[in-house]
């Protein structure tokens, strides 16, 4: 069997949020969870669902490692070692601009900054920047340690690594110029997986958990659970297959959200946990 996270880590990473909201930390209104919405009072989680929209048909083959809405397609980064992949498709499943990975990298996430793109790999301690409109390789850097998630606010790029602390890089060079530790009710979260930056916060899958987090990158602290349970995965039995990948569609409420070989894009928007 190719090796994969899963198989690779010996202990679950992921913290059970729902058990620390449940053990001390204070929930917010009914308000629904939106980019639109004010920013929660300090000390305050929201407790949110993903509600359905719309179910778009989604690749099964696909072992999404990123995704991000990038114009009037979806970028997309794939996993699994001698499979990698990065392309845009449309919804309707027309690709391009693809672009595979040699087989000893395992890529991760993706996401589109400035004039170019960004790709992250697993173990492999590189990052490959692409040109934006055509997704060619123009550059290779190095990092330390793991690459996970990644998204981008513009003048910085949002980095997980599996851990409890997301870096901020340099949009340009990728440098690294800080680390934030994320906390829920003061507890650090880890497993921290593929991410979403949306008006100056961002949302996180969280590695093997249905839950998602959105958080805020400059101080760490979790702002609101999104139970994604909610959402019927009908991929093929497999401990992998799981939900992964976070693309708002800009100037909305709304947000796609799939999973590793998921057939379904889910188009959802966060509500809150008692207005199902």
């Amino acid at each position: 069997m190719l090796p994969n996270k899963l198989s690779a880590i010996p202990v679950v990473l992921s913290i059970t949020l729902s058990s620390v909201l449940s053990s001390g930390c204070s929930t917010a209104t009914d308000a629904p969870g939106s980019p639109e919405s004010s920013p929660s009072p300090t000390g305050t989680v929201e407790r949110l669902v993903p509600e359905i929209i719309t179910v778009h048909p989604f690749d099964d083959t696909v072992f999404t490692q990123g995704l991000e809405v990038d114009g009037d397609q979806l970028l997309v980064g794939t996993g699994q070692y001698g499979g990698s992949e990065i392309f845009r498709t449309t919804l309707d499943g027309q690709r391009s601009d693809v672009h595979q990975l040699e087989d000893r990298f395992f890529g991760e996430g993706v996401t589109h900054t400035g004039d170019h793109v960004w790709q992250l790999t697993w173990r492999a301690g590189t990052a490959f920047k692409r040109e934006a409109g055509t997704l060619e390789e123009i550059d290779r850097v190095s990092y330390e340690g793991e690459g996970w998630g990644l998204c981008s606010l513009g003048d910085t790029l949002i980095m997980s690594d599996g851990t409890d602390e997301i870096r901020h890089l340099d949009p340009d060079t990728f440098a690294e110029t800080s680390r934030v530790e994320v906390t829920l009710a003061g507890q650090p979260v880890t497993g921290i997986n593929e991410l979403e930056c949306v008006d100056g916060e961002v949302y996180a899958n969280i590695f093997l958990d249905t839950d998602i987090i959105r958080f805020d990158p400059t101080t760490g602290e979790v702002t609101a659970v999104i139970d994604g349970s909610v959402l019927p995965n009908n991929a093929l039995p497999d401990p992998d297959n799981v939900l992964n990948g976070i693309a708002h569609i800009p100037g909305t409420d709304r947000f796609y959200l799939s999973g590793k070989r998921w057939p379904d894009l889910y188009e959802v928007r966060f509500v809150g946990a008692d207005q199902r």
